[in-house]
């Protein structure tokens, strides 16, 4: 797939599901904005992803913006058309989880999952979309869970933001598919990038799990999708996972 006229932006492209998305995106061709919070990963992204030739660095900008703030957002989208000349593809992938039981969760912390995951996701589209009607169209593609389906104790903030985005691109969907933008989410059940656990790297028990590059190919299906049908809503789950 030759996406070398698309321009592309990942929010939360530094790592894990994010980056795996973006080197997909740059392998075929498209030029990719990616966003973090902290400048170390975006720099150590950007040198992954330069990695292989191709005019690749020159297809690549990293933009430091927390998807939580508005202002951060319109600048990260700007900064990519002034750059690249326009936006056709948007990956909402930014997201944090913070797993406590109810009666443990601060107010403080159930802001930033809400916050990063659903209004960040929200503060996103609402930037891109105007950018992607005077292209002609596009892709929005959020990364959502089967968490957003599957509640379990100690996730309610988590399920909830997930639960959220899911009926926010249902109806984001329906919006804009007539101005030829074509909304999915996809819900991926455990992947391994140590999300949860801080920093730490996935280990030989997380061999059951879904790798980034799973993910990614899905949002790269969803692109290469004809036109004439539209597949909104991708549950993915491990093959195997451990019997219980």
């Amino acid at each position: 797939m030759d996406l070398s006229q698309r321009v592309a932006v990942v929010t939360g492209g530094s790592r894990g599901i994010g980056l795996a998305i973006a080197r997909a995106l740059l392998d075929a061709g498209a030029r990719v904005a990616i966003t973090a919070r902290t400048t170390e990963h975006l720099d150590e992204a950007r040198k992954a992803l330069a990695t292989g030739g191709n005019g690749r660095a020159e297809r690549i900008q990293a933009v430091v913006a927390d998807v939580r703030d508005a202002d951060d957002v319109s600048a990260a989208i700007d900064g990519a058309v002034q750059q690249f000349g326009g936006l056709d593809i948007l990956v909402n992938n930014a997201g944090i989880g913070i797993f406590r039981p109810v009666a443990d969760t601060d107010v403080d912390a159930w802001h930033d999952v809400i916050e990063t995951n659903l209004s960040g996701t929200f503060f996103c589209c609402c930037a891109a979309i105007p950018q992607m009607k005077k292209r002609g169209g596009g892709w929005i593609i959020n990364i959502s869970s089967l968490a957003g389906k599957n509640p379990f104790a100690s996730g309610a903030a988590y399920c909830a933001s997930k639960a959220a985005v899911n009926a926010f691109s249902e109806a984001l969907m329906q919006e804009v598919r007539h101005d030829n933008i074509r909304v999915s989410y996809v819900m991926p059940g455990s992947v391994a990038t140590g999300f949860g656990r801080g920093t730490s790297p996935s280990g030989p028990a997380d061999d059951w799990k879904l790798a980034p590059e799973d993910v990614a190919e899905v949002v790269m299906d969803l692109i290469r999708h004809p036109a004439r049908s539209l597949p909104s809503r991708v549950e993915l789950r491990p093959s195997r996972p451990p019997k219980r």
